[in-house]
């Protein structure tokens, strides 16, 4: 339901209301966005009640008994939960938000805050050669040129853009060290160390919410523990996260978080684990430590936590199943040692082994390719695609890097169903979806991405909490708002409280589910009604309405 006053009406009514809220008084009140009859989980762990909420301009001004008061608009919210929005803690959403700033794979979700630049990798701070490399591939993929270098002119940019969504963003190490160091395996100087912190620290003054690590990804692999400690200390000094992509998820993914623990405590820097998981079936008895490791080492003062995303498969580039010693240097440089015989034979070796330890090709499907020409093997494993071309499986994935340019996305079954509920259950972890804002349409439609870009919270709300009554709904919301507000710093965002910002999302409990899957990935999920974004609707009945009220955040003034 819908009611519309004159602006003069609409002003005397406000001053009116406002005096009402601050004194007690029973003043009939006027409100920009009125939701009445929501049953509220507010985001901190509490149990769910029943109140109205009263929204005036960006903020939540009201949480009461308000059936006296009215509104320009009305939403009714009877049997729909009413929920702070959605904070996604780990994404990789950026320069498609140039393409379709609408952002809605995401905002589909439930999603209010994107927080990008994960696994070391951002589109900021760029030397000559990075610039010049992301530029050429931008507009080959999406045919627009970036302008930008540093993290300031990345932001102002997405300012000036405008968006569907609240956005915020890590430095990403691998981009530092290559903006730095270049992307050799090479070790660090200490000038290089200081040169590393210095550009940090600028990042960070201008909007970066700390430094996130790719430890399983060139060039940020080539990096020491002692490196680590070293350019986290600007983080700890700032007040920002390290989120780390952790060095091993599968065979020494013990040590790798024992790594990431020595780092928080001797930069005595707040540690983000980022989709933690114990991949392969020889590693899946390994969860149990990992989580233990983890608690015990929060138990004793250390600011550690972790995200996860609620699938059993991963996603990443093809080129993670190289060594890490073909994987550096610049793309060419990688391109030539697949052409070299030699050099592939050794490759070879690693990269059968590889498969052989995620179980074999057929779990390994390739999700994303560039050209037109490869578009035929989205969809399909490694393995069926070697048997189509009577070939190995590694000679098809060198043969399709090869004409890719390494640009080859795919999805990786390579986790445990119970493991992932352990990990989801625990009170340490937070739900990241590991995603990138897409769409159904246009230049974001293509390949066949993970379905966690369209249904990582839905499916946690769906078949976690109501399905599987893996934790209380209260719980799942909580892992989605207030944890990584608080983590995170964020200023009156993540729950539903009076002066906080109006960014809400009214689900249905009973009917809140993910479609998208594997084969037909592109689907929005079912049960989300309503998405308000600082004060604006966004999402109404399940459609984006066309509103850009997402700001950027950035940190110490979001």
């Amino acid at each position: 339901m819908k009611t519309t006053i004159s602006r003069r009406e609409f002003s005397l009514t406000v001053a009116a209301g406002t005096l009402g809220l601050i004194t007690g008084c029973s003043t009939t009140n006027r409100f920009d966005i009125l939701i009445k009859n929501g049953l509220i989980i507010d985001g901190s762990g509490a149990q769910s009640f029943k109140k109205d909420i009263g929204i005036i301009g960006n903020k939540i001004v009201a949480i009461d008994d308000l059936k006296n008061s009215t509104a320009d608009v009305i939403i009714d919210a009877e049997n729909l939960v009413v929920s702070p929005g959605f904070i996604d803690i780990h994404t990789h959403t950026d320069i498609g938000l140039f393409v379709n700033s609408n952002a809605e794979s995401k905002i589909h979700q439930g999603v209010t805050t994107e927080v990008s630049g994960n696994c070391g990798d951002s589109p900021f701070p760029l030397n000559d050669v990075d610039f010049l490399e992301l530029d050429t591939n931008t507009f080959e993929k999406y045919g627009i040129h970036i302008d930008w270098r540093n993290t300031d002119g990345f932001l102002r940019r997405l300012e000036d853009q405008k968006i569907s969504i609240n956005y915020a963003t890590f430095t990403g190490h691998g981009t530092l060290r290559s903006h730095v160091i270049g992307r050799n395996d090479i070790q660090a100087t200490p000038g290089q160390i200081k040169e590393m912190k210095d550009v940090l620290e600028r990042s960070m003054a201008d909007g970066s919410f700390g430094l996130s690590t790719g430890l399983e990804y060139a060039p940020g692999s080539y990096s020491s523990t002692t490196e680590l400690i070293e350019v986290n200390k600007i983080v700890a000094k700032h007040g920002g996260i390290h989120a780390t992509h952790i060095r091993s998820e599968d065979d020494h993914v013990e040590e790798a978080i024992q790594e990431a623990l020595q780092i928080c405590k001797q930069a005595e820097v707040s540690t983000q684990i980022s989709h933690l998981k114990a991949c392969n079936f020889a590693n899946w008895h390994k969860i149990d430590h990992v989580l233990e490791m983890i608690h015990t080492a929060a138990d004793s003062g250390l600011a550690v936590s972790a995200d996860r995303y609620p699938y059993i498969a991963y996603s990443t580039g093809l080129t993670m199943f190289l060594p890490l010693w073909s994987r550096q240097g610049s793309t060419e440089e990688i391109l030539n040692r697949l052409k070299n015989r030699v050099m592939a034979q050794k490759i070879s070796d690693y990269v059968e082994d590889k498969g052989h330890r995620i179980g074999g090709w057929d779990r390994v499907v390739i999700s994303s390719c560039n050209l037109e020409k490869n578009e035929k093997w989205e969809g399909k494993s490694v393995h069926a695609c070697a048997n189509e071309l009577s070939t190995t499986p590694f000679e098809f994935i060198r043969n399709i890097l090869l004409e890719e340019k390494n640009r080859v996305q795919i999805v990786g079954f390579g986790m445990d169903e119970d493991n992932l509920k352990k990990v989801l259950s625990s009170s340490l972890v937070m739900i990241g979806s590991d995603g990138t804002a897409v769409a159904p349409h246009g230049k974001l439609a293509e390949g066949k991405p993970h379905p966690r870009y369209y249904g990582t919270f839905p499916r946690v709300l769906g078949k976690y909490a109501r399905e599987e009554k893996l934790f209380e709904l209260t719980t799942a919301v909580k892992k989605m708002t207030s944890m990584p507000a608080a983590k995170l710093g964020l200023h009156k965002r993540g729950q539903i409280a009076k002066d906080y910002f109006a960014d809400i999302v009214l689900f249905n409990p009973e009917t809140v589910i993910d479609n998208a899957s594997f084969v037909d990935p592109h689907q929005f999920p079912s049960g989300i009604e309503y998405v308000i974004v600082n004060g604006l609707i966004t999402v109404q009945h399940g459609v984006h309405t066309g509103a850009q009220a997402g700001t950027v955040l950035r940190h110490r003034s979001s």
